[in-house]
């Protein structure tokens, strides 16, 4: 007996048939005509010597037991020895833009449902199992995947990183074995967020069938690629579990997280085309669309520990002239906080620097027209705080272990009731007491010793930081958050459904940024990737960087400033201006329009494009010298083929004779006119760029 259910959506067609018991993708694909299912036979596989009768009998919840060799959707064990399963169909049921499988073997007393959902409008599969235990003896979980899928033979790119350089990619080709991606740190972590691309070999940002994974969970985790004894690429993700962390009693159930997958026929970019509306719509349930994100002022570089209310009310005012939007006072507002050794946990205004608590200067910034918006860790606590000397039993570990310290502090043990609902009961007095539309929610540690109660506690402390988080939203709709963990250390799908921007690094460097947000912007949409003009000197690489760099790199994201703008020059500080009221302008289009990443000639530069109906803004920054000494042209792809456009560097050189002896008319400042075609195959004009420099062009349909 074999089922066969199709799901369509985004101009895809995905076919999973049921045989002998077990389920497959028969087909993922363009969409296929009404009614068209392939005949079995198409996708048999031819057996070679040397391997099981069956050959690896690979599935989309592959298992040991029925002679699959490599590495198993699901691993787990009993106390008598039982490890083996057989799992058979027990029955499908499909459903609008679903289907559920469900899986048993009654003799190991093991169940699996399968949830595969595929949205209409992009084609991206939810893949999410929940597993049963149906037996008496209790069911250890050593690893569980929502479902293994088979990836196109080429290409792997994965992405990795460290604090202040997150989401670095690497691309690499698996001739055999298997290669895994782990992290171990209670978020997703610098250096190996949860996601990966597998495609065609050579595939790029514009061709190519790709394959994008992310696992949508802000915990430990682990993301595999393997070949198959038979040639094939399996991949996998799940979470990633400590010894004994999941024992399952009689009819308990563990729900995986669920892994997102989209795939495209042309490339990366293509696949971006896909999960930013999924984004926008599913993860975001459409809350940020036709609500501009406000232009963020951060106190953080500007003052760090240093808080002083007249100073803070001379950049607040400072802040409000050159357009922003927002005030976000950064770490140290609370008492006792001069350094990052102390006081975390306590979350009350510092007396000492704010006597009257913090309605003169919320009152002040909401007097110039600013939304006030605060900085808090509340995962964590100081040893040297109130709340530890009164409570050191609710640091997350095992009793009596000395613990690695991390920017001086503790995890806090959010699966103990008393311990969350301390810290919702600081949170909401803070938010009901003051006029706060947004915390910046940080986490600034790793977790080493995920322990509860004597048990491993790494899963359970995730889903309780979900649970405060929902429950302050609940209680404060109004206020939005901010994800952050030591810049872009938790960065993922289900802990944007809760907050409303991720801060995408602790490296403000335009440089540095502008490949963070190119990898960053594969799986995220712009407008939820904060991105702000810092110092000119970057604190974190020492780099200089020219304000046109700085600004024009961030016009891209959720804009915001994070430097003493006291401290700007009246010629850099009207740029500032001039490119917040930029960026106010094109707020529609960079946060509604198709983001199509550009392959310029010189690979020493980066270029992105946002186009909308009629509109794009595409950006060229040089990141190196340049190989060539003329400038090539700059060829904009992903634009309307058929519509004119005017064309106009918004951006042009200070002082261009300094690098060209003859300069084009559309760097001079001219406006020109194209169409979407010619510039996609001949290109613009451009500049000669110096590393550290950028042109930005902006593109309106010509009226006539």
């Amino acid at each position: 007996m074999s089922d066969v259910l199709r799901l369509d959506g985004g101009g895809d067609t995905l076919l999973v048939g049921v045989r002998e018991g077990r389920p497959s993708i028969d087909y993922w694909g363009p969409a296929l005509p009404n009614g068209s299912v392939a005949d079995p036979r198409l996708i048999e596989r031819a057996v070679s010597h040397g391997m099981l009768d069956h050959g690896e009998v690979f599935s989309l919840f592959p298992e040991s037991g029925w002679g699959f060799t490599a590495t198993p959707a699901l691993q787990v064990s009993r106390p008598d020895g039982r490890f083996i399963t057989q799992m058979t169909s027990q029955g499908v049921r499909q459903f609008a833009g679903g289907i559920e499988l469900a899986l048993a073997d009654n003799r190991a007393g093991v169940e699996v449902t399968i949830r595969i959902d595929m949205d209409a409008a992009t084609g991206v599969v939810g893949f999410r199992t929940v597993l049963r235990n149906a037996d008496p003896e209790p069911l250890r979980v050593d690893w569980i995947s929502p479902v293994a899928l088979s990836a196109p033979d080429g290409d792997i790119l994965g992405f990795g990183g460290r604090w202040a350089r997150e989401f670095s990619s690497h691309r690499f080709r698996l001739a055999s074995g298997l290669w895994a991606s782990e992290a171990r740190t209670g978020r997703t972590s610098h250096h190996a967020p949860p996601f990966l691309v597998a495609g065609e070999a050579g595939f790029d940002e514009h061709d190519g069938e790709v394959l994008g994974l992310h696992l949508a969970w802000s915990g430990d985790h682990r993301m595999l690629v393997e070949r198959l004894r038979d040639g094939r690429i399996q991949v996998q993700a799940g979470e990633l579990f400590w010894p004994g962390e999941i024992i399952l009693g009689t009819n308990e159930t563990h729900q995986t997280p669920t892994l997102y997958a989209a795939r495209a026929s042309d490339g990366l970019n293509g696949l971006s085309a896909r999960l930013h509306p999924f984004v926008r719509d599913q993860i975001l349930s459409g809350r940020l669309r036709k609500k501009p994100r406000p232009v963020h002022f951060n106190t953080w570089e500007a003052v760090y520990f240093r808080h002083d209310l007249a100073e803070l009310k001379a950049l607040a005012d400072r802040a409000a002239e050159a357009g922003a939007e927002r005030f976000v006072l950064d770490d140290g507002w609370f008492r006792g906080r001069n350094d990052d050794t102390a006081a975390l946990g306590d979350w009350t205004p510092d007396s000492a620097k704010y006597p009257d608590d913090l309605t003169p200067l919320i009152d002040h910034v909401r007097g110039l027209g600013l939304e006030f918006g605060l900085w808090v860790e509340p995962e964590m606590a100081n040893a040297d705080s109130d709340l530890l000397r009164a409570h050191p039993d609710w640091i997350l570990g095992e009793p009596g272990r000395v613990q690695p310290l991390g920017r001086g502090q503790y995890v806090l043990d959010l699966t103990r009731p008393e311990v969350s609902e301390n810290l919702f009961a600081q949170l909401d007095t803070l938010l009901a007491a003051n006029a706060i539309g947004y915390l910046k929610w940080d986490m600034n540690r790793d977790l080493t010793h995920s322990a509860s109660g004597g048990r491993p506690a790494s899963h359970a402390q995730t889903l309780a930081v979900y649970a405060l988080i929902d429950r302050l939203r609940a209680a404060h709709p109004g206020v939005e958050i901010e994800s952050c963990a030591s810049g872009g250390g938790r960065a993922d799908y289900e802990i944007l459904r809760r907050t409303d921007r991720i801060w995408t690094s602790d490296c403000n460097d335009p440089i540095e940024r502008q490949s963070i947000q190119q990898a960053f912007s594969i799986f995220f949409p712009p407008e939820v990737m904060g991105a702000h003009v810092g110092p000119a000197d970057s604190h974190t690489t020492a780099r200089t960087a020219t304000l046109d760099l700085r600004a024009m790199t961030v016009l891209f994201g959720h804009m915001g400033i994070e430097a003493d703008v006291r401290a700007f020059s009246p010629e850099e500080f009207e740029a500032l201006r001039a490119a917040i009221d930029q960026h106010k302008r094109l707020r529609p289009l960079l946060h509604s329009g198709r983001l199509v990443r550009q392959t310029p000639a010189d690979p020493g530069a980066i270029a992105f494009a946002v186009v909308g109906e009629g509109e794009a803004l595409a950006s060229l920054a040089q990141i190196e010298t340049p190989r060539i000494g003329a400038a090539a042209p700059f060829r904009v792809v992903g634009l309307e083929a058929d519509v004119t456009y005017e064309v106009r560097l918004i951006n042009p050189p200070r002082r261009p004779r300094a690098s060209m002896k003859q300069i084009p008319a559309l760097v001079r400042g001219e406006t020109l006119q194209a169409t979407g075609q010619w510039i996609g195959q001949m290109g613009l004009p451009m500049p000669i760029l110096r590393a550290g420099e950028i042109a930005v062009f902006h593109l309106t349909r010509n009226p006539a």
